[in-house]
């Protein structure tokens, strides 16, 4: 589509992976999505031709960390091509009916998606009622989302690199993915070459499929270790800093993330390593007991990326995050500065 050049974006001198048409994009009544589940050892995208078909695909974890997002808006244009022809109450019954669904597709981030897919609709019906072509106005309305979530994640990422020393070394969890992608490119433009070190983040790898090729991926030194090893290589290595994305940041300063997370957290509270989690805090979880938190089939931690590793008949348990408390957090990360957990208030004055 021509709107691809209309809109000033913020992805330049990031790694492959977080260039947009890489993490999810729609074109000619498709979606296409980055299989984040086969990259690097292979790049196969997954094309999705109704907005059912992105919600499995997010659901399935072909996308993941900010992915998603990216994708339900991607899935909103799609729907609204779905709609075309249909009478003004049809079309807000489809498109109403498709930002659940799309915003819905896995449990624990519910809320924040719902933030995604209900502005798309506003704009689905802003261009119905102005008499323009409505996929196109959502594709440039999600376009301008994901510049406005990786304007945040830029401005986050300034205040982090803030607290890696010169030649420092950082460990991660997960998949934090644009703020990890602008925090080195951030490092870069300082002269700082930081070491990174990922857990691998089974059962889908993500910090050795993801988080490493994009460290690798834009030039800098980084190790991958097993999801058993943080505690020892923190010291090991002198790693001067652990950080991480969030799922949801609770207001009373709990931290939802990828499972993994709490235990890395541990160990870096014992050894006096700072773990500086970026992201926003949400409102519209108060307290911790509003998340819910998202399970899994169990099968997949008996395998490792499609060979199993355990015996048949063995039971799997997958829950796909953890919480750590604010009392092993140094700082919530915003956009705005860093923010103690037990003061997120602030972020909103």
């Amino acid at each position: 589509m021509a709107e691809k050049a209309r809109i000033a974006r913020l992805d330049d001198g990031l790694a492959f992976m977080l260039r947009y048409e890489n993490v999810a994009w729609y074109e000619d009544g498709r979606v296409r999505i980055l299989d984040r589940r086969k990259y690097p050892l292979k790049v196969e995208y997954v094309e999705c031709t109704c907005h059912e078909e992105v919600a499995r695909a997010i659901a399935d974890m072909v996308t993941q960390s900010g992915g998603p997002y990216m994708a339900a808006a991607m899935g909103m244009a799609l729907a609204a091509y779905e709609a075309r022809g249909m009478r003004e109450e049809d079309f807000i019954r489809h498109m109403k009916a498709a930002a659940y669904t799309l915003s819905h597709a896995r449990p624990t981030t519910s809320k924040a998606m719902e933030a995604v897919t209900s502005s798309c609709l506003r704009v689905a019906l802003e261009a119905l009622e102005g008499g323009r072509r409505v996929d196109e106005a959502v594709l440039l309305h999600a376009i301008e989302l994901t510049n406005q979530r990786y304007e945040v994640s830029m401005k986050a990422a300034r205040y982090l690199a803030d607290k890696i020393p010169m030649g420092g070394t950082i460990m991660t969890q997960c998949f934090a993915e644009t703020v990890i992608g602008m925090l080195l490119r951030e490092c870069r433009e300082r002269g700082n070459n930081v070491k990174v070190i990922c857990p691998e983040t089974r059962p889908y790898f993500q910090g050795s499929r993801l988080t490493a090729s994009v460290a690798y991926d834009m030039g800098f030194d980084v190790t991958v270790i097993s999801d058993n090893m943080p505690g020892y290589v923190m010291k090991a290595k002198n790693v001067d800093l652990f950080t991480s994305a969030a799922d949801v940041i609770c207001m009373d300063g709990h931290i939802v993330n990828k499972v993994g997370t709490f235990q890395i957290a541990l160990a870096a509270k014992y050894w006096g390593v700072p773990y500086y989690v970026t992201g926003t805090p949400d409102r519209k979880h108060p307290t911790v007991d509003t998340v819910k938190i998202e399970e899994r089939d169990g099968d997949l931690v008996l395998e490792a990326m499609g060979v199993r590793t355990a015996m048949k008949g063995v039971k799997g348990y997958y829950p796909a995050f953890d919480i750590t408390p604010p009392e092993l957090c140094a700082g919530v990360v915003t956009d705005k500065g860093i923010y103690s957990p037990f003061e997120l208030e602030r972020y909103f004055e």
